[in-house]
């Protein structure tokens, strides 16, 4: 290997971890949605909880777009090198504070406002982080590659959500299940440990250079005066800001977190799969289709980034519910056969003068090996009674292997959207104002259309479901035959839209040189 490409290596790589541990930062909550739940939200209603907490994390995603516009002004006006700097401290620092915030039933209402703020300061970092690093990597690399050099800056945001996957689960070995979940357990270790991360690629970031084009229209004069006025005010350049979001990041947006994010939520809670075992399979799904995001990102300088990026979202369009179905029959206990003589039954009974609470666990074994501990607990009060199940699938190596491809196939979806899009949207803005035009329509399609595809996904289900039961409650037919692929018309919808303009809109004209 020449120098030259030695020195892009590293130059890439020190650039891509910084972006890695953000990206850690910011999906460590999402990993921890169903403990965090319980911890920062009051208790009585699970579903709503969680709701609130899938409702905060997208909080993160809504104001990227705001932190695109910030960091994307001052990289076209001060260099990428120091704006992605600052993101990352921002990042770091608020993803480590969130660790050390008491509980709900410590503090109150205070909990679930702090987590939001700092939620929000994460938002804003990252919005302002994965533009400066797509654009540093792609002014480094030459044209006829910029494919293939950008798809290694793709592949970080999957490998965060792995590192925080991978953390969780040995800290959860470490700590033990009750060690783990307590108030002030090993669930925060994952945030501490992100200052000592950030903190190594600080030192790293403060060794690189800036861009060469940057520093070249800069020393020419030729740097933007008003990044934001260029960039949204130009009739022209505006167009392609638009076409960028409608015709690529909004289906891009969907796909990445469907086949990542709202696949773990899909597995944790409609298939109650233990979180050790449920964090593993997506992790080895994430091993496996790693490596196509730089395959495809290399395909895109071959043939073109267009077709690709927009198969990914065809195939999640008609994929997603046959999928989905697959998995969810997967675990299906009720076509399992349960080994009668091996249920265990225990309760446990708490009595004060004013309430009762009686928890019964129940444990059962199925003949395929899997096993399934179910927790009810029910709260008398002289005003109410309310009762809360909680179910734990452990499920046989066959289905646990059947659960990773399907995943897996899901990634290849993702790493067909998302492998080319640095370079496609690098090259649809010039130097001058790449970092702010390219931010924003790429944080409202992934941030925005994106990020709130889980809290959109699990509230449609949610609705589905409750209609159901309504509908039992009534005698009447129930409107829906299976309430738990309610949530994946929001992919397909946003997906399908998306397709449509993109094939007929985007001409993948190269506007990279017009300075």
């Amino acid at each position: 290997m020449s120098s030259k490409k030695q020195s892009l290596a590293s130059l890439i790589g020190a650039s891509s971890v910084g972006t890695l541990i953000e990206w850690y930062d910011f999906y460590i909550f999402g990993s921890l949605a169903t403990i965090i739940s319980t911890k920062f939200f009051p208790e009585g209603n699970p579903t709503a909880a969680l709701l609130s907490t899938l409702a905060t994390f997208a909080a993160g995603f809504v104001v990227r777009p705001f932190g695109a516009l910030f960091f994307g002004r001052l990289g076209d006006l001060i260099g990428r090198k120091y704006t992605f700097l600052l993101t990352l401290v921002l990042m770091g620092l608020s993803t480590f504070a969130i660790g050390f915030i008491p509980t709900y039933s410590q503090i109150g209402f205070y909990a679930p406002l702090l987590v939001l703020l700092l939620r929000l300061l994460q938002g804003l970092a990252l919005g302002g982080e994965y533009g400066g690093a797509a654009t540093y990597v792609a002014e480094h690399s030459p044209d006829h590659q910029r494919g293939f050099w950008t798809s290694w800056i793709q592949t970080t945001a999957t490998l965060g959500l792995f590192l925080s996957l991978m953390v969780i689960y040995f800290t959860k070995k470490a700590y033990g299940a009750e060690g783990f979940e307590a108030d002030w357990g090993g669930w925060r270790l994952p945030f501490w440990i992100s200052i000592v991360m950030v903190g190594i690629s600080i030192v790293i970031r403060m060794n690189m250079s800036e861009s060469p084009l940057f520093a070249k229209i800069k020393s020419e004069g030729k740097i933007s005066k008003n990044p934001l006025k260029e960039s949204f005010g130009n009739k022209l350049n505006f167009k392609f800001v638009l076409l960028a979001l409608l015709g690529a990041t909004m289906g891009q947006g969907v796909i990445w977190y469907t086949g990542q994010f709202y696949a773990l939520s899909f597995i944790q809670n409609i298939l109650n799969v233990d979180l050790g075992q449920s964090s593993t399979l997506v992790a080895w799904a994430l091993v496996f289709g790693t490596p196509f995001f730089v395959f495809f990102g290399w395909l895109s300088d071959k043939i073109g980034r267009k077709g690709i990026m927009l198969t990914g979202m065809l195939l999640g369009v008609i994929l997603y519910r046959p999928i989905y179905e697959k998995m969810y029959q997967t675990v299906n206990l009720s076509k399992k056969i349960e080994i009668k003589g091996k249920r265990k039954v225990e309760i446990d009974k708490k009595l004060t003068a004013s309430e009762s609470l009686i928890t019964t666990t129940t444990l059962k074994e199925f003949s395929d090996g899997t096993t399934l501990k179910e927790v009810a607990k029910t709260k008398k009060t002289p005003i109410e009674t309310k009762t809360e199940i909680k179910k734990t699938v452990q499920i046989n190596d066959s289905d646990y292997w059947t659960l990773i491809w399907l995943v897996f196939a899901q990634l290849l979806f993702v790493t067909m959207a998302y492998g080319p899009i640095a370079a496609f949207l690098v090259e649809m803005f010039p130097t001058k104002i790449r970092y702010t035009s390219m931010s924003l329509p790429y944080h409202i399609g992934n941030g925005v259309f994106g990020g709130l595809m889980p809290a959109i996904a699990t509230s449609l289900v949610a609705a589905a479901k409750s209609a159901n039961d309504a509908a039992e409650k009534a005698g009447t037919p129930k409107p829906y035959d299976a309430p738990y692929l309610e949530g994946l018309w929001y992919p397909i919808i946003i997906a399908g839209v998306c397709f449509v303009i993109g094939l007929l809109y985007i001409n993948g004209k190269d506007r990279s040189t017009e300075d």
